[in-house]
């Protein structure tokens, strides 16, 4: 009984943990150059609307640790999935540029202020201290499994409804498939809501001390002064910025290779595929020896891999040795995934201040959702060439590369622990 239920917990946790992301971030990680087309948007103006999501985002990361200390991950993650679904509904009607802003600011506050923390501190009390990796492998590769799986159902919408290749797709036509995509999306989010408030079994007794939690501000203001938080805010930061640029994977099909939208969409949609490969192998191996040590050679392959794009090493050579550079990059950061959250056990932080660590290094962690997306959007401008996605991975090598030392400075300031 009690291994059901825990293969049932996670089972729902990867689940909720994804259908939280695909409005705002997979729907356009996924379909972005359908979006472009049917929005009459420009990168630009899309990183716009991402960046007033991470700003009320980065401020819901800070409280909601608190919150998640508090009161019960099952109605926490319930809420927030129903709140976000809402929002499926308003993207339908294909609103303006400064709608979408404004609906990107809700998005900010309803997946992360009552849902991230929780996520996480749910995550680690699945496990134990010595399969932690295994737990958050185990997390992101079946989150990274599902929204695969839901990219490619709407890669299959797109071949079904778009007329055959070198035939011209009206604008009315894109509109009519987006809307098809939002509308299937925004039902399974609704439906893995219900999902979560009926089926995740309710928290034990000893979790149920949170509710006896109370914040203490001396003890969260000395948690951030700490190198070891330090670091791993910033291990998060440059793992997050690498998982952000994933959202380009699409377009450099499309605007170099010159593959076609479906071509495009189901690049994007392999790239997902190789989140679960990297995770759920990588948070194997990371229990067989420490996360923290895993995390190193995961930023020494980005390191290699954005640099031979930015470089333009294989510029003249068939596009298989550029695809295998993504894939490598695609890797390295799908690693990193199923790891930054796997380290907290090697902290030492108490379960019951899980929350609050995780809103600490959070508000750090993900605020390249208030930069990435307008960074690359100014980056590669309106209609990009080779020549500014060169420029794009040339700038991004720094990020991987500080990466790495945070890694390093991680593992000095745990080792006096």
């Amino acid at each position: 009984m009690q291994k059901q239920r825990k293969i049932t917990s996670m089972f729902l946790l990867i689940i909720a943990g994804e259908a939280i992301f695909l409005l705002p971030f997979i729907l356009m990680r996924v379909f972005k150059p359908v979006i472009r087309e049917a929005f009459l948007i420009s990168d630009a103006q899309i990183g716009e609307a991402q960046a007033l999501y991470g700003i009320t985002a980065v401020l819901s990361y800070f409280f909601g640790g608190f919150i998640a200390d508090k009161w019960e991950a099952r109605k926490l993650l319930s809420i927030s999935l129903f709140l976000t679904a809402i929002g499926g509904f308003w993207m339908l009607m294909i609103p303006s540029i400064f709608t979408l802003k404004i609906l990107y600011s809700f998005w900010g506050i309803s997946t992360i202020l009552l849902f991230w923390a929780s996520l996480v501190k749910a995550t680690r009390q699945w496990g134990n201290e010595h399969n932690q990796g295994l737990s958050f492998g185990l997390l992101d590769g079946g989150r990274g499994f599902f929204a695969a799986t839901i990219a490619l159902s709407g890669a299959g919408i797109l071949t079904f409804f778009f007329p055959e290749k070198g035939i011209e797709i009206t604008s009315e036509h894109k509109i009519e498939t987006l809307q098809y995509i939002i509308g299937t999306i925004t039902f399974i989010v609704f439906v893995v809501s219900f999902l979560i408030w009926k089926i995740l079994p309710k928290e034990d007794d000893n979790f149920e001390s949170g509710k006896e939690f109370q914040f203490n501000f001396k003890k969260a203001f000395s948690l951030m002064k700490q190198k070891k938080v330090i670091f791993h805010s910033l291990i998060i930061f440059c793992g997050y910025c690498s998982y952000k640029l994933t959202g380009v994977y699409g377009t450099y099909a499309k605007d170099v290779w010159n593959y076609s939208l479906e071509e495009a969409t189901y690049f994007a949609v392999f790239i997902q595929y190789l989140r679960p490969i990297a995770a759920i192998s990588i948070g194997w191996v990371a229990d067989r020896f420490i996360p923290s040590k895993i995390i190193i050679p995961s930023f020494s392959i980005l390191i290699l891999a954005s640099a031979i794009l930015g470089f333009g090493i294989f510029n003249e050579q068939p596009i298989f040795l550029s695809f295998t550079s993504f894939i490598f990059m695609a890797l390295g950061t799908y690693s990193l995934r199923g790891l930054y959250f796997a380290i907290i056990e090697e902290t030492k932080t108490p379960l019951q201040m899980t929350g609050t660590l995780v809103g600490i290094i959070s508000v750090v962690g993900f605020t390249p959702d208030i930069f990435m997306s307008l960074f690359i959007g100014y980056m590669l401008g309106e209609n990009p060439t080779i020549i500014e996605y060169q420029h794009l991975f040339t700038t991004f090598t720094i990020i991987p590369i500080v990466g790495l030392l945070a890694a390093l400075g991680f593992r000095k300031s745990i080792s006096k622990l």
